[in-house]
């Protein structure tokens, strides 16, 4: 099957999600910022706004494109017996203070099915007599892992939180077809470091963003920095960005919108200055050199202008305030097409100075329902949907999105 991605922006072609289940409604309040959630997510809502969401996915992408569930790649590793039995080794080992040991001949015994809904529940209904936390964060699919080029970049969590989906990523990764070619390119990381999808931004076949978040450490940067440069990647470009809950990841307060178009948070980005390191290859050695900016640095490498769209506009409240709500986190369906909270109003003002026309998600459904999208012909393109449930989980349109293929303009 192929798989690769060279753009942020390219034509979107295959894309891995989660609509959320059972396991939001599984969060307990009192134990929601350990699950790494500001809110409790309503579960009806929370899948019939992202159920919405991937309409409007399947209206844009062209013929032949595929929105994969990320649970139907698991379920087909786990008909395989040895599959599921490394798995839970896998798992044992990696949550250690869990204490799943105990019950592991029992866990060897579930069916695919079973073991996958042990997996992102937490438990085993009805009787639940083991219990560990459910895993709501699978919604986010970004995180775990990261497609660069012909390479894989397996995720590792920063929180144990996560860490059954990243051991479930990883399996899809070495035993699902879909990565039959990619597994042979696959980047990982030592146990002690930790890097997140949601931090890397692939700018062009030669050019790769990393965040130094709070939740990717500076080894993991450098570890997988240096991976890529010796698979051919030209220029790695380390963000260093504030290290707390509201910019969790790179793409929270920078994103790609159009191949020389961004929507960025100014405090964190346009403001800041010294934060950016290129790391690049010579005679086999890694090489930094701090640089001044990030506008800056890119056009420097590209050769090309860059333009940056404000998330919320001008007016400073409204950036904190539309950035705390994903209004930076916007998803390239195509160059110039992109998805978005309607919930940032300012942020799609802005993207309409810039030329962008602002179409809601049932507008552009039934616009293009009986007629192939084509994104040269209707050009710049910025779409709204609801998600006023599903952005309690503190994530946007690409946050939820794990794109493995993307393809040129046609």
């Amino acid at each position: 099957m192929k798989a690769g991605i060279s753009s942020e922006t390219d034509i979107l072609k295959k894309v891995i999600v989660h609509t959320p289940g059972s396991e939001v409604s599984l969060v307990n309040p009192s134990k929601k910022e350990d699950l790494l959630f500001d809110d409790i997510i309503f579960e009806n809502d929370a899948r019939i706004e992202h159920l919405d969401m991937l309409k409007l996915f399947q209206t844009a992408m062209p013929s032949g494109g595929e929105i994969i569930e990320i649970l139907d790649l698991a379920l087909h590793c786990f008909q395989a017996e040895d599959v599921r039995h490394q798995f839970i080794e896998m798992m044992i080992k990696e949550l250690a203070d869990e204490n799943i040991h105990p019950i592991e001949k029992d866990l060897k015994k579930l069916d695919a099915e079973t073991l996958l809904q042990f997996v992102v529940e937490g438990s085993i209904p009805p009787s639940r007599h083991f219990d560990l936390n459910p895993a709501p964060n699978l919604l986010f699919t970004r995180d775990l892992a990261a497609v660069v080029g012909n390479n894989i970049i397996i995720s590792k969590a920063a929180k144990k939180a996560r860490a059954r989906e990243f051991l479930l990523m990883e399996t899809i990764v070495m035993h699902h077809p879909l990565f039959n070619e990619l597994k042979k390119n696959a980047i990982h990381t030592s146990p002690q470091q930790s890097i997140e999808g949601g931090d890397v931004i692939v700018v062009s076949e030669n050019i790769v963003m990393i965040g130094m978040s709070e939740r990717t450490s500076f080894s993991g940067l450098m570890g997988v920095a240096e991976q890529l440069l010796d698979s051919g990647i030209s220029h790695v470009l380390a963000v260093d960005i504030p290290k707390q809950r509201s910019s969790m990841h790179l793409d929270t307060i920078f994103t790609f919108a159009d191949h020389d178009e961004c929507v960025v948070f100014p405090p964190a980005i346009e403001e800041k200055t010294d934060n950016v390191v290129h790391l690049h290859s010579v005679n086999g050695s890694v090489h930094a050199k701090k640089k001044t900016s990030l506008k800056a640095t890119l056009e420097e490498l590209t050769e090309k202008e860059f333009t940056f769209i404000k998330c919320g506009g001008a007016d400073r409240i409204n950036q904190f305030r539309e950035q705390w709500t994903d209004g930076a986190n916007v998803f390239a369906l195509a160059p110039g097409v992109i998805v978005g909270y309607e919930r940032n109003t300012r942020t799609f003002e802005a993207l309409a100075d810039h030329g962008y026309t602002h179409m809601d998600q049932f507008s552009f459904i039934e616009k293009f329902s009986d007629k192939p999208f084509n994104q040269q012909v209707e050009g710049k393109i910025a779409i709204s949907f609801q998600g006023h449930e599903l952005c309690r989980g503190r994530g946007g349109a690409r946050c939820m999105t794990l794109p493995v293929l993307r393809e040129k303009d046609q």
